[in-house]
């Protein structure tokens, strides 16, 4: 994930959304602090990535690079040379020529990244398999890089709307447990608990339903 251009613009929209909620706390502060971060993550933008052909440690620096905000901690790695090999060793990314990656390998796992966190290789493999066959080192009017851009477009619509959401989804938490019979470091803690639930569902049935529309398709 990179930068978004309108980072100021979002988390100055989180931040007025919050201060609007009515809670208070080291909790209210903390997600301030996580909308406002959230707010200007993005995909990498398509004018960022090189066109040019890259060894594979050309590859995985410059992805450690850009998606240098996406990592837990500074220890974590994005996409290792082993991950990549493995990668297209099970056919989810076509093979390098050469031992060089173009730009359209380099966008693939962009998005191979984003899938991999939470759905199987086999499913990522099937995701994949239909739009690198028609789109991948094609030369028509509309290639691998057009796709990418117009997801770029996308996502980056909605990106205040998945921001209220979770606004949403937040003082959804506040409010269930805001007057019951317990201390404030409870009342905290339980507050969190329902914060976390409420966005676990969400993914549970959000992984769901991608793995039906997986199951449709083939």
């Amino acid at each position: 994930m990179s930068n978004s251009v309108d980072e100021k613009t979002s988390a100055e929209k989180a931040d007025i959304e919050l201060d609007t909620s009515g809670s208070h706390g080291s909790m209210h502060n903390k997600m301030k602090q996580l909308l406002a971060s959230f707010s200007a993550l993005d995909y990498i933008s398509p004018l960022e990535i090189p066109n040019i052909d890259l060894y594979i440690e050309q590859v995985t620096s410059f992805l450690d690079n850009e998606l240098a905000s996406a990592r837990r901690t500074p220890d974590d790695k994005t996409l290792t040379k082993t991950m990549i090999n493995n990668y297209t060793k099970n056919h989810v990314l076509p093979a390098p020529v050469k031992k060089k990656y173009s730009r359209d390998h380099v966008l693939t796992l962009i998005l191979i990244y984003y899938f991999k966190n939470f759905l199987s290789i086999k499913d990522v493999k099937a995701i994949f398999d239909p739009i690198t066959e028609k789109y991948f080192g094609s030369e028509e009017d509309f290639n691998m890089y057009n796709v990418y851009e117009h997801l770029v477009d996308m996502v980056s619509a909605q990106s205040d709307a998945t921001i209220r959401d979770l606004v949403k989804k937040y003082d959804t938490s506040m409010e269930t447990f805001a007057n019951i019979d317990a201390s404030p470091e409870d009342v905290e803690m339980l507050q969190q608990f329902g914060f976390i639930c409420m966005l676990a569902f969400d993914v549970y049935v959000k992984k769901m339903l991608i793995e039906e529309l997986i199951d449709m398709s083939n």
